[in-house]
């Protein structure tokens, strides 16, 4: 399967970047994933995400909102809240969250 980028989107609309260390693979993180993918992917204003991870442990995660307001919805999240407190516990030696608006995008996809 070729990977799927979030494309096409009609700005203004706003990003989280999430970019982490942590090992791989570390005990419980996939089915916490799988289930922050899916409770995401219900918040009404949410676009999509893409993610990649290098082998030595550095990861992005940039989710896209169409505004503000759904992007609050998921920080506030009380699973999201639970899985970052979790997160930061056991899994993650370090991360950070940048905040934007996106006021212009614009994308390429060979035919």
């Amino acid at each position: 399967m070729t990977p799927k980028l979030v494309a096409d989107l009609e700005p203004p609309y706003y990003t989280a970047v999430f970019t982490s260390v942590r090992p791989d693979a570390p005990e419980g993180y996939a089915e916490t994933a799988t289930d922050m993918q899916e409770r995401v992917a219900e918040i009404p204003g949410f676009l999509g995400y893409e993610a990649a991870r290098t082998p030595g442990g550095i990861g992005i995660t940039v989710a896209y909102f169409r505004d503000l307001e759904s992007l609050d919805a998921w920080r506030l999240d009380t699973a999201h809240q639970a899985a970052k407190a979790h997160g930061r516990k056991h899994w993650y030696d370090s991360y950070s969250v940048h905040i934007g608006k996106v006021e212009r995008s614009y994308s390429f996809e060979r035919a």
